[in-house]
């Protein structure tokens, strides 16, 4: 057993240089103009040939050649996954989507609501879902139907009529069979084979298979970022939910085995992830240093180590801070994807934890519970977005319209207030449609 085949990451906060603390701080998701240039031409490529662009950007960036017939998935290939798929893998699925479906069910707002303002004037507002979305699936590094059951579960919870589904083809040409049974789970039939910043386009622009959308939402790399970034003015991109991110928040009495395997998690999503152990006492940051070394030594998937190992020396690491304010403070400005809280009394500083799309207490709240199986969403605002933006909800799906009535003599309470704002800001007929009403 290899143990030092890497150097991690191991930073004394105030002992940094601003170049570091400013490359941590700002990782993978912030500087996306490279991409934005190579996918400039993808964009308009899709916009302007359709169907005829995806096959190609397919067979370029997936090494997957379909034909215009197979860009859809078929009825038959739904059919085919059910049968491919073992029985405890659909019970997981469906377990999953259970608590899913329940976390959200418990965030649905009132249809309507109103209230009396003055006598006879009435305001309130009116829910009501969003006509249609695309559910991104990234793929690439491996088969997620979790992401398509947290996206689709809300989505079909708040009433959405359309829902499709875009997600790379693997090796095969096909979706892997635990995304079409989490989509057929959810009645979503409208699956197509298109992933990167070509699918993106595809939604916001329309193709011959592929309809054009009203939002997009859903992780991927930084293309994917990238391309919702480029196409703003034509589609609402939702969350921005790039790569990976975690803090490990610990103090003198974590788990350092614990902190280890929690630090990785995250880590393995890919290289330009981000995970974290901010903690003040350098003993416990020694001891989970030493458990990391022991635990990549161990990983069986080189591809998963070499992820961990890339995203350790790169964005991630170690940070040591002088105390526990410090690092709260530091976690904060860090505004993470997740943040995992292994101090003696969590719940007490809760409340200071004030940017994080995901907040875990305790030694037993992993985050791989999270992403898969309690209910709250996974998918979370990353590179700092948790500083203004929630995590994926059902009100990601809803859209509230204000609704107003006013009776006569309601009019008559409180024209005079609304006509001398009018005069105020200078609004001529504003003010007119007022005095001039009977």
């Amino acid at each position: 057993m290899v143990l030092n085949k890497i150097k991690i990451n191991k930073l004394i906060w105030n002992l940094t240089s601003e170049e570091m603390k400013t490359k941590i701080l700002d990782r993978a998701s912030f500087d996306i103009s490279e991409q934005i240039k190579l996918i400039e031409p993808v964009c308009e490529a899709v916009r302007n040939e359709g169907d005829k662009a995806i096959i190609e950007f397919t067979e370029k960036f997936d090494r997957v050649k379909l034909q215009k017939d197979q860009i859809a998935v078929s009825e038959e290939e739904f059919l085919e996954a059910k049968q491919l798929l073992d029985e405890e893998t659909k019970k997981v699925i469906e377990y999953a989507t259970h608590n899913i479906r329940r976390f959200h069910e418990a965030q649905k707002p009132e249809p309507m609501w109103m209230m009396e303002m003055e006598k006879g004037v009435m305001a309130g507002e009116k829910v009501t879902p969003i006509s249609d979305v695309a559910c991104y699936v990234p793929g690439g590094k491996g088969s997620f139907p979790s992401v398509l059951l947290m996206l689709g579960t809300p989505a079909t919870v708040a009433g959405v009529e359309k829902i499709i589904v875009i997600t790379p083809p693997n090796k095969e040409g096909k979706v892997d069979p635990a995304i079409l049974y989490a989509a057929d789970i959810l009645n979503i039939h409208e699956v197509y084979k298109a992933g990167g910043a070509q699918s993106i386009a595809a939604v916001a622009f329309g193709t011959e298979t592929i309809p054009k959308c009203s939002k997009v939402i859903g992780p991927g790399s930084s293309f994917v970022t990238a391309a919702k970034l480029f196409l703003r003015e034509y589609i609402d991109s939702g969350v921005p939910a790039g790569p990976s991110e975690s803090i490990i928040l610990a103090d003198e009495h974590a788990d350092p085995k614990k902190a280890a395997l929690d630090l990785l998690i995250e880590a393995e999503h890919g290289p330009d992830s981000a995970a974290l152990l901010v903690t003040h006492c350098k003993d416990i940051a020694d001891q989970v240093e030493e458990q990391v070394y022991h635990l990549i030594a161990s990983l069986e998937s080189d591809i998963r180590r070499q992820f961990v190992e890339t995203v350790l020396t790169n964005y991630g690491g170690i940070i040591i801070t002088d105390n526990l304010e410090e690092s709260i403070r530091f976690a904060n400005e860090y505004a993470p994807e997740h943040i995992e809280l292994m101090v003696e009394k969590p719940f007490e500083i809760l409340n200071e934890i004030k940017n994080a799309g995901e907040i875990l207490l305790g030694d037993y709240s992993a985050t791989s519970l999270f992403n898969f199986v309690v209910g709250p969403n996974h998918t979370l605002p990353t590179g700092q977005y948790a500083k203004t933006i929630s995590a994926v909800s059902i009100h990601d799906f809803l859209k509230r319209s204000s609704i107003g009535y006013v009776t006569k003599s309601g009019f008559h309470t409180i024209k005079d207030y609304a006509a001398k704002f009018a005069d105020i800001e200078g609004f001529e007929t504003h003010a007119k449609a007022l005095r001039e009403r009977n």
